[in-house]
């Protein structure tokens, strides 16, 4: 699979300097946690589970999120269960299929070995699980038994802790709840993948709930659980972790407050302005604006609850030709005793020591989602990846 791969090559090559590099469920860690993209969710209780993960795998969604937990009815457990292994089966049965990287999100740690044994030969489908509601106390359960069925079926299984349970987000216990996650992450590294940010359990504490006008960093006691996350678990020293982007929970708006936070000029230079219209019908802007804000705070990644989510999760991750110009600077053999330099575009200083593990992560990015040609921005990007 690869980002953008549903885009004709002809298409791909006027887009990209350097186009998204293959990958698969057995590429390495490293690679597929930032490859992850916008990890779209979906119940497990679906019918046509298995059809839906075709359909948005041509689509170009490269991870997805079967979920056993909040997504469906207590009472519901032990069908969502039941189909969750039919549909799986069915997918195993289908020579040549290109399926997406694939999740189950479980309720309790004894799940995990008792799906791993009911898929048997069809657990090949299956990427990891993801744990609710992880905490030191509550995470090691979930660990030991994915360790156990990792032994049971011989394949590499991931782990995806959701960071969502009230001890990080009250101030009194979140930096002892922060480092307890962060020693048992520890202890199986080369099983987590990715950790990621429940918002929507966040606000629960509170009674809260950000409309479409407002991101997560809108919400200011959401903001501080982000920024202490990445300051303790998304460290870039080699002992962080990916951390990924927090839910955007619409995809249509009938009223606004505010005013539209995307900017017109960018369209217009492409002669998009329907484009424009569209994404702010359907409240694209504000998860634009979130995208890019995740960003800037050291996420990466999104989780995503509707298809129309997926590409502007993927096409804001490109790495502009600007942005990889500067990191190839940065990181030439002959700089590494450091210095300063005016970036290739003189427009800003490139400091070698302090950003070289910005530009290292950069390079990452950019084998993963490609490098836009020079002229190629995210407009482009969007419309050249939305269905006809």
């Amino acid at each position: 699979m690869r980002h953008f791969g549903h885009i004709a090559p002809e298409v791909r090559k006027r887009l990209f300097h350097q186009e998204p590099c293959e990958f698969s469920a057995d590429s390495p860690a490293r690679l597929l946690s930032v490859a992850l993209g916008a990890t779209l969710y979906s119940p497990a209780t679906r019918p046509r589970l298995a059809e839906d993960v075709l359909k948005q795998a041509g689509r170009g969604v490269v991870s997805m999120v079967l979920c056993l937990e909040d997504s469906i009815d207590d009472a519901e457990v032990p069908a969502g269960e039941e189909n969750l292994v039919r549909q799986l089966t069915d997918l195993a049965r289908r020579p040549g299929a290109d399926l997406p990287l694939l999740f189950v999100r479980v309720r309790a740690p004894e799940q995990i070995p008792d799906l791993v044994r009911r898929l048997g030969p069809a657990v090949r489908t299956l990427s990891g699980f993801v744990l609710p509601k992880f905490t030191e106390e509550r995470g090691a359960p979930f660990l030991a038994a994915l360790s156990a069925a990792e032994a049971e079926c011989g394949r590499r299984l991931f782990a995806m802790p959701v960071l969502e349970s009230p001890e990080l987000l009250y101030r009194e216990t979140r930096v002892q709840t922060l480092e307890g996650i962060f020693r048992a992450v520890d202890r199986h590294r080369d099983r987590v993948l990715a950790l990621r940010l429940g918002v929507t359990d966040f606000c629960s504490s509170y009674g809260l709930r950000r409309g479409p006008d407002m991101t997560a960093y809108d919400v200011q006691i959401v903001a501080s659980v982000i920024a202490d996350v990445v300051n303790m678990l998304g460290r870039a020293d080699g002992t962080g972790f990916t951390v990924t982007g927090p839910v955007w929970e619409y995809f249509r708006v009938q009223e606004r407050m505010f005013k539209p936070q995307l900017r017109q000029s960018p369209f217009l230079q492409v002669q998009a302005a329907e484009l424009r219209t569209r994404l702010i019908e359907h409240a694209m802007d504000g998860l634009l604006r979130e995208i890019s804000l995740d960003h800037a705070n050291g996420l990466l990644g999104k989780t995503c609850i509707h298809p129309s989510h997926v590409l502007p999760v993927h096409a804001l991750s490109v790495v502009s030709h600007e942005e990889f110009s500067d990191a190839q600077d940065i990181l030439k053999p002959e700089r590494c005793g450091g210095g300063v330099l005016r970036s290739a575009y003189t427009n800003k200083m490139n400091e070698v020591k302090p950003h070289r593990a910005w530009a290292e992560r950069t390079l990452l990015r950019a084998e993963v989602f490609g490098v836009a040609n020079e002229d190629i921005g995210f407009v482009e990007l969007l419309a050249a990846g939305l269905p006809d």
